[in-house]
């Protein structure tokens, strides 16, 4: 389980993450409410902790997460206002002070990530604590540890992203017992492997769609500022320097970075179905598709280690091929890729309702081109359900098509209105 609170030689920061989010916990404005954070960080009110010696692995983990807070906090505390009141980010603060910099660079290196807010390690997926350890990962069992805005929408926005990701131990041991009974090629056991994938999948799903209700669609641009990242974003044009850090590579003294923001692109549930189900083999040789890849190296170095192995797995093994051998193992291969469908339209579809019906910003929080980069998985999941060697029955290739037709038309225009 995360770390809910730091230990007492960190009472500073610990103080200063209460104090910080928009509204506090007991109901009060906190600094970012009147802009005041970052005059805190410049007064001097956090001291620059060493953490050199520090080897116990949940509270790295959990000084990653505080310390990603406290950056995105800092840089982006100047946009957050103006974009409420404009529409507009303007310019977000170029140098990140040494006192956050430096330790935040130190538990990086020691857990092999980068020195910025990722959706796994910090925002999303260490940020939950259960009230009640019987009822499990229900969205109303659980509060979120840190915030930015401190309100009902931002809590629900992260906490169905954990009940989401809740049923995943399902998916992992599904993923391998497919490619244990592929090896063995025992057509029961991938057959009830492949089944278990998709009835997975859709418990996955239903619990996505619960986010219209735990998070109005209204309030998402509130806390939305704070999960922007560096890279490819007009509030950073030159970067930010990390001020007093000295780069692992190049032995540069406050280096200028650049990283991608906070995102669910790097959760790793649609990543390994695309490895798992060789959707990635069929992504087209474009920049978009060199975005998604690039997402795939902002979460845990665990994570990316297991879906390069499925992906090697999967294309040694001809794991599509095997499946589509099969009257009934293609039946669960083509419902598979309809719930992948079903995912990558529900994301774009936040994305409407969420972001382009309320911002004017071409860019997503992780830097990807807002109208045209999720378009871009979804079109090829569509065309490999369309073109799959295996029947119909459900009607799931006709439902394709006729979904393929529609976002084509809904892209170019929201293409013309973005210039992009």
């Amino acid at each position: 389980d995360p770390l809910v609170e730091l230990p007492s030689e960190y009472k500073e920061l610990e103080s200063l993450l209460n104090d910080m989010p928009i509204t506090k916990a007991n109901g009060e404005p906190g600094l970012l409410h009147d802009e005041a954070f970052g005059k805190a960080i410049d007064s001097g009110r956090l001291p620059e902790y060493d953490l050199s010696k520090v080897e116990d692995v949940q509270l790295l983990h959990a000084l990653f997460r505080d310390y990603t807070f406290l950056t995105s906090a800092y840089l982006l505390e100047p946009c957050h206002k103006r974009f409420l009141a404009t529409g507009d980010y303007g310019l977000g603060r170029s140098v990140l002070p040494k006192c956050i910099a430096k330790p935040l660079c130190t538990v990086a290196a020691k857990l092999n990530v980068r020195p910025f807010m990722e959706y796994a390690l910090s925002y999303a997926l260490y940020n939950w604590r259960l009230l009640d350890r019987d009822l499990g990962f229900k969205v109303d069992n659980m509060r979120i540890i840190r915030s930015f805005e401190g309100s009902s929408d931002e809590s629900g926005f992260i906490l169905v992203h954990v009940a989401m990701v809740s049923h995943t131990g399902r998916l992992v041991e599904a993923a391998n017992k497919m490619v244990e009974s592929l090896k063995l090629k025992s057509r029961p056991d991938f057959n009830s492997a492949i089944k278990q994938y998709y009835e997975t999948l859709s418990l996955i799903n239903t619990e996505m769609e619960t986010m219209w209700k735990h998070s109005l669609t209204s309030g998402y641009n509130r806390f939305r500022t704070f999960i922007m990242g560096i890279k490819n974003q007009p509030m950073f044009p030159d970067g930010v320097v990390y001020e007093g850090v000295i780069d692992p590579e190049t032995r540069e003294e406050s280096p200028r970075y650049a990283f991608r923001g906070e995102s669910g692109a790097n959760d790793s549930i649609i990543p390994l179905s695309d490895n798992l189900f060789q959707l990635i083999d069929a992504m087209p040789e474009n920049p978009l598709t060199k975005i998604l890849i690039d997402f795939r190296t902002y979460r845990p170095p665990e994570h990316n280690a297991y879906l390069k192995d499925m992906e090697e797995k999967a294309r040694q093994l001809n794991l599509v091929d095997y499946a589509v051998s099969d009257a009934e193992s293609a039946k669960y291969y083509l419902l598979n890729l309809d719930k992948i469908r079903e995912f990558r339209t529900r994301h774009w579809n936040f994305t409407k309702e969420y972001i382009l019906k309320h911002s004017k910003h071409p860019r997503a929080t992780g830097g990807s081109p807002i109208v045209t980069w999720l378009p871009n998985q979804l079109k090829t999941v569509l065309v490999k359900i369309i073109e799959a060697p295996c029947g119909d029955e459900s009607g799931i290739k006709a439902r394709a098509n006729e979904q393929l037709l529609t976002l084509e038309e809904e892209v170019d225009k929201l293409r013309a209105r973005y210039n992009q």
